[in-house]
């Protein structure tokens, strides 16, 4: 079992952590499109992530996603 750990963040901190891993999870998901369909997503300008294919990127992209989740969950069960 994977061990957890229990951190403290003030509200601004927390709120810059999961602006961070939003955006960590927008590339991958731009990086998995880009893979499935060939074209850049959107006008804006993106770096390609380094993966095999578009499952592998759209998996680390939920990943982001699952702890985004999680955070806000345990957020709100705070609040």
């Amino acid at each position: 079992m994977a061990k957890i750990y229990r951190i403290e963040l003030s509200r601004a901190d927390l709120g810059q952590l999961l602006d961070g891993l939003a955006e960590r999870a927008e590339a991958w998901e731009n990086t998995a499109h880009y893979h499935r369909t060939g074209e850049t997503p959107g006008d804006d300008f993106f770096l390609l992530e380094e993966c095999t294919d578009g499952d592998e990127a759209n998996a680390i992209a939920e990943h982001y996603r699952s702890i985004i989740r999680t955070i806000k969950t345990q957020r709100e069960d705070q609040q």
